[in-house]
């Protein structure tokens, strides 16, 4: 895109919750590079959206539509106006940490063995022995367990994330009490990784990765990651594969490192801590320096969110 021609600047817009840190310095980021890049950076306003309403960003950062979700449907909106969206709205709705086991599995990339289990609990109208005839019943839980390497192993959320609804179960026992307390969540039951060291891993546009070891049992990063050429350039593979795979331009993955082999145990984390006080200065200062590259790259492009979707090409036809 040639931005001499521009009459107005490019612009990048931000959804965003409660974080104080990363918002505020990306956007200074960019913005101090607007001559020469013709782009700006600035908070999305809306309240109120007309159905096929122009949006009049080029880029927009998604941080918080996971819990707000009218700027979900916004976002869906701006993918049909041609905006380029991280993340992915809609991939961001479907995905759940079971698709993410076998698509890896699929992959052939290191990951726990995870079953998907029926709800405990269901939404009022379904009837147990009319609306459930699918179901098998009772479970065949000493199979379950077996399947996933037996104990201890992980009981969690599938669409969970901030380390809400995980449970170590060391027993049938523990098992069932967790599982009993699920309500009407989707839960997974998942191998547990005895590490010997552990990596978080930021991807940023499909093509930049920042290794860190981290220590998840004291959320603390470490300043340098330590790990050797060989460790470091598999984490650096794996992440961008995974990446790729969800098309997320911002993803976290995590990596439970044993006998040298990198399990990744946690990677679906499309809005990731980019907080100054638990990153460190050190990571904090790459991510709003490469998000700012890439995001102002994106807004100089042609890439489009709707490219990927049927609905997306049919528009291309329909309007010149």
């Amino acid at each position: 895109m040639d931005t001499a021609t521009q009459t107005e600047p490019i612009r990048i817009g931000l959804f965003v919750g409660r974080e104080w840190s990363w918002p505020p310095a990306f956007i200074e980021e960019v913005n101090s590079r607007v001559t020469q890049s013709g782009v700006i950076a600035e908070f999305v306003k809306v309240g109120g959206t007309m159905m096929n309403e122009p949006c009049p960003y080029r880029v927009i950062i998604d941080r918080i539509s996971h819990e707000v979700p009218y700027y979900r449907s916004y976002l869906k909106n701006a993918a049909i106006q041609g905006v380029k969206l991280v993340n992915d709205p809609f991939m961001w709705t479907a995905d759940d940490k079971f698709f993410g086991a076998s698509l890896l599995d699929r992959l052939g990339l290191p990951s726990p063995k995870t079953v998907v289990l029926p709800n405990r609990e269901y939404v009022p109208g379904i009837k147990h022995d009319e609306s459930l005839r699918n179901l098998l019943y009772p479970m065949d839980w000493n199979a379950i367990v077996e399947r996933v390497g037996g104990f201890p192993c992980v009981l969690k959320d599938a669409h969970g994330g901030g380390w809400r609804d995980v449970y170590v179960v060391h027993s049938m026992e523990e098992l069932w009490e967790a599982y009993n307390g699920s309500g009407l969540l989707t839960m997974i039951l998942q191998e547990f990784i005895r590490w010997d060291d552990y990596a978080r891993c930021m991807g940023i546009g499909q093509r930049q990765v920042r290794v860190m070891r981290y220590d998840p049992t004291q959320r603390h990063y470490h300043p340098e990651h330590g790990f050797d050429s060989e460790m470091e350039q598999t984490l650096h593979d794996y992440t961008l594969a995974i990446c790729r795979a969800f098309g997320y331009d911002m993803n976290t993955c995590e990596f439970a490192i044993r006998e040298g082999i990198p399990y990744a145990i946690d990677f679906m984390n499309p809005a990731p801590d980019m907080d100054v006080n638990s990153l460190g200065k050190g990571h904090f200062d790459w991510m709003v320096k490469t998000m700012a590259d890439v995001m102002i790259e994106l807004a100089l492009s042609d890439e489009q969110t709707r490219n990927q979707y049927a609905w997306g090409k049919l528009i291309e036809e329909v309007i010149p």
